[in-house]
């Protein structure tokens, strides 16, 4: 019973708590705000949409959220960083279905490309196997290069799409600078400013 009512009083306690708080002060309404002239910016408009039509870009087709984002010299280096991966994957995916396929005709007892007409192996059962393994690891690893390398593009294309829309202006940027004490001329002091300039 002493539960129920201790429930009953901070139910209370909370209501009246809330039924009692102030109004928000800065709470305006659209209607009552006029603005006298004309706004200015110097800033370009902000598209919130930029990067994530810059990731779709890239996506569909590989180097186009970089031709999206006016970035044109980048699209080439896409390409040929995908190109790579998609080269090495058709080498050794073709050199392994042949020391496959040579695996296979060996087992079954009849001649592969790696034996002779006189019976003799060029290359081992063994060696065979070995190289099949090892061209299957680099082909997949080929592949899984590739996909890392697309998925970057994917992120780069969308942080460039977002930092395009920052103010990147000289002003903002920190400048070394060696300024002398006039009042300690013979024993230099080393020291660090941070001027901001709006």
């Amino acid at each position: 019973m002493l539960f129920k009512k201790n429930i009953l009083i901070l139910f209370i306690a909370f209501y009246a708590v809330h039924s009692f708080a102030q109004k928000d002060s800065t709470d305006v309404k659209v209607n009552d705000v006029k603005i006298l002239g004309n706004i200015k910016t110097s800033q370009g408009v902000y598209d919130p949409l930029a990067p994530s039509k810059a990731a779709f870009y890239s996506a569909i087709f590989p180097g186009m959220g970089q031709i999206y984002n006016k970035k044109y010299w980048k699209a080439p280096i896409v390409w040929g960083a995908l190109a790579i991966p998609v080269y090495y994957y058709q080498i050794n995916n073709n050199d392994y279905k042949r020391y496959r396929t040579a695996y296979k005709l060996r087992k079954a007892g009849l001649q592969d490309e790696f034996t002779l007409e006189d019976g003799s192996v060029l290359v081992s059962t063994e060696t065979l196997e070995t190289a099949q393994e090892q061209l299957k690891e680099n082909r997949d690893f080929s592949l899984l290069s590739g996909i890392i390398i697309y998925v970057l593009q994917i992120v780069e294309a969308s942080v460039n799409a977002h930092l395009l829309q920052f103010n990147t202006d000289d002003n903002l940027s920190i400048k070394p600078a060696f300024i002398p004490d006039p009042i300690q001329f013979e024993a230099p002091t080393v020291g660090l400013q941070i001027k901001f300039t709006f």
